[in-house]
């Protein structure tokens, strides 16, 4: 349920074309839908714009399922992140209609062209072949959500020359999605070349000394490029996550 659903069960109950208890009953299924495993937020599309999303891991094949019909059954998309390929072959056969990206690890049940509602671009740029699971996650997921995404693999500090050929599409940006492992210095480049907001994502990538993350976590905390701001590590769907909302003011 989200608003333009809301909005339309309104206008028919206006016109006569939807009686009052039929509405109360759709109504009636807000705000959330206990199944055996979980306890499904259905009312969140109209709280906050964009609907639940299912977190795969730590769930089973057959837990997603289940939150996946509900969701479903309410008239909407469904989106999983972080499913690994032996999980999503045992879903996809619960699950017709499905699609899933290896790449993003993402399992989708939707439309296949997602309308565009964002008000400008959202540009994916990653600093290695070694972050680019981080990457197709957040481009993906951008682009689920009706984001007209441009994404630029391997084009890290260490031959930047690489970054600056594309400086267009960086500026043509409304927001970017700038993801770094190692000693996270791209959002900071990124930062200094555009005047849009720039969410940076530290990837675990990197040898001992990069802790996991961390380390390019506390060097993107740390940007002197204003425009920065930083989400956890991995986070490519959080990421993706706040650049719609940016998108769609």
């Amino acid at each position: 349920m989200d608003r333009d659903r809301v909005r339309e069960l309104l206008d028919a109950v206006r016109r006569g074309e939807e009686g009052v208890e039929d509405a109360l009953e759709a109504l009636s299924r807000l705000p959330f839908v206990d199944t055996k495993h979980a306890r499904v937020d259905t009312h969140r599309a109209l709280r906050n714009g964009l609907p639940e999303v299912i977190y795969g891991p730590g769930k089973t094949p057959e837990q997603i399922v289940e939150i996946a019909h509900v969701l479903r059954g309410e008239g909407q998309s469904v989106l999983v992140t972080r499913v690994e390929p032996d999980a999503a072959s045992e879903i996809l056969g619960d699950l017709g209609g499905a699609e899933y990206d290896p790449d993003a690890r993402i399992l989708w049940l939707g439309p296949a062209e997602v309308p565009l509602v964002g008000k400008g671009s959202i540009a994916v740029i990653s600093a290695g072949t070694a972050d680019a699971k981080v990457a197709c996650e957040a481009a993906a997921v951008c682009r689920r959500f009706g984001n007209k995404t441009d994404v630029l693999h391997d084009v890290g500090v260490a031959g930047v020359h690489r970054l600056l050929s594309s400086v267009d599409t960086l500026r043509d940006a409304r927001v970017l999605i700038v993801i770094a492992g190692m000693e996270g210095a791209l959002p900071s480049v990124v930062g200094g070349l555009v005047a849009s907001p720039v969410i940076a994502v530290p990837t675990s990538a990197g040898y001992g000394a990069a802790l996991g993350g961390v380390t390019a976590l506390l060097g993107m905390l740390t940007s002197c490029a204003s425009n920065v701001s930083v989400v956890n590590i991995d986070n490519g769907f959080g990421a993706a996550y706040v650049a719609t909302l940016i998108n769609r003011l």
